[in-house]
């Protein structure tokens, strides 16, 4: 019998609901191999008595649990856990208070001393589908003006005006590893952060350091058109791996693994993109193992973790990564507004430094300035008021998009309600065309775009992302409005 009382540690006085705390001690414990697969689970009752919770408590951490793929509810019998999940590889468990991210590092990595790199008018009266932005008319620009104004008049701001680190400001380092350990579970420290303008800039810093030419990198069939042309762009060669409802297919990149040299393999787990769909517990630790087996970087894009609608947000690869396989990417520039070009590498710190030395060549520093006051904006809680805020809001304009498009169009398009994020994964109905769509939308001033950026692999899936984010309610059935009207044109 496993002693749940003293194992199981519940802290009253933090932020993190006492359900999440429960759901994620049990996972630690999965992995740890401490609860091995198909163990059954104390009831609710018994284990709410234990901890001295409300049994609500309990529910609610097996219903998170169950969500995230780690347990399983039997009728009649009771909850279990998983009866698939691997067993998690891991050279050291080590203390849950101290970083991972040091010195170990669980895959190899190239270093260049010089580098090579190579170097959009809206029509008046048009709407845009976009590919899931957030709505800049809710970014919180007074208040991070304020705080730019007020540390901008201190003398110890003075030495952030000149050339400063190419890691970035380190106040802002040191916050965001304490708002990331604190939000995603990572255990990471300022060392292991390093700032960039946005995540596509990390893509770049990393796709420089890990391939060479012709050396293979895996993405899924559908994947991020930016991420996929920085690796063509560097000379690598793209696996292809399928894409199903429970993301990508990781028994496709054991196999490929088998084939061919990995060096890395990107991934959206989250959400992926562009179909949104959640990448389950099972592939997720399957994949951790399979790093640490061949030896490959995990390059984790977590566009859009503060946007999950149904349950708390999936805790990141980066988050179990016990071994220094996993690069873990994101910006600000989704939840607060794209003008800000504030992302972060989160890596090995061998691998930040080599970073670090990299970014001096396409981009001296970043705005020291701005890094020091989104510092003040995240310490002083204004990250999770604005997050808190726009969350109620994107939720409203999601379930008003999906409505409008199954009621208005449900003849044209199929798609699936996003558990998060900023857009849905729409497919056409395999009758009609893309390329005709788009020459009729533009008669009624909807721009369509690029659709062809969705299928770089060319598997005819016919779908692309309608982002719904950045439009108010009155935007939103205009748009509905202008895509059906299209869409008739196509009959």
């Amino acid at each position: 019998m496993i002693p749940y009382k003293t194992i199981i540690k519940l802290d009253k006085d933090t932020k993190q609901a006492l359900y999440l705390q429960v759901a994620n001690q049990f996972i630690e414990l999965i992995k740890k191999g401490m609860i091995a697969p198909k163990t059954k689970l104390p009831s609710s009752r018994l284990l709410a008595e234990t901890l001295q919770v409300h049994r609500r408590t309990i529910v609610a951490a097996y219903d998170e649990l169950i969500l995230q793929g780690w347990v399983e509810t039997i009728p009649k019998k009771g909850t279990f856990v998983h009866r698939d999940l691997p067993i998690l590889k891991q050279k050291a468990l080590g203390s849950l208070s101290k970083g991972v991210h040091k010195e170990r590092i669980g895959f190899s990595f190239n270093k260049e001393p010089g580098i090579d790199f190579p170097v959009f008018d809206k029509k008046e009266n048009f709407l845009y589908i976009n590919d899931g932005t957030p709505d800049a008319r809710l970014a919180p620009l007074p208040e991070i003006a304020k705080i730019y104004r007020r540390i901008a008049a201190k003398k110890r701001s003075i030495p952030y005006a000149t050339y400063h680190s190419t890691y970035g400001n380190p106040e802002l380092r040191q916050a965001l590893a304490q708002y990331l350990n604190q939000t995603r579970g990572l255990r990471c420290t300022k060392d292991n952060v390093m700032i960039t303008r946005g995540s596509q800039m990390g893509i770049y810093l990393l796709s420089q350091l890990l391939l060479q030419e012709k050396e293979y990198i895996i993405v899924g069939e559908t994947n991020y058109i930016a991420a996929n042309i920085t690796f063509l762009n560097r000379g690598a060669q793209l696996l292809r791996i399928p894409v199903d409802h429970n993301g990508i297919v990781t028994e496709a990149v054991e196999e490929l693994c088998k084939k061919h040299p990995v060096k890395a393999i990107f991934v959206t787990p989250h959400h992926h993109h562009p179909t949104t769909v959640t990448l389950s517990a099972e592939r997720r630790l399957h994949l951790l193992n399979l790093s640490q087996t061949y030896g490959f970087a995990i390059i984790e894009d977590d566009y859009d973790y503060d946007f999950n609608y149904s349950h708390a947000p999936i805790l990141p690869l980066a988050s179990h990564d016990k071994n220094g396989n996993v690069i873990y990417i994101g910006s600000v520039c989704k939840a607060v507004a794209p003008v800000y070009r504030i992302g972060y590498l989160v890596a090995p710190k061998p691998f930040v430094d080599e970073c670090a030395k990299l970014r001096r060549f396409i981009d001296r520093q970043g705005d020291s300035l701005l890094e020091y006051a989104f510092a003040y904006f995240i310490k002083e809680g204004g990250m999770e008021r604005h997050l808190k805020k726009t969350l109620k809001i994107y939720k409203k304009r999601r379930d008003l998009f999906c409505t409008l498009l199954k009621t208005e169009l449900k003849d044209y398009f199929n798609f699936e309600i996003p558990k998060g994020g900023m857009a849905i994964w729409a497919v056409l109905n395999a009758k009609y065309k893309w390329e005709d769509l788009v020459v009729l939308a533009e008669k009624h001033e909807l721009e369509i775009g690029n659709w062809q950026r969705y299928d770089s692999a060319k598997i005819g899936h016919n779908g692309i992302r309608f982002g719904f984010a950045a439009y108010n309610e009155e935007e939103i059935h205009e748009v509905i409005h202008r895509l059906k009207q299209s869409c008739l044109g196509l009959l």
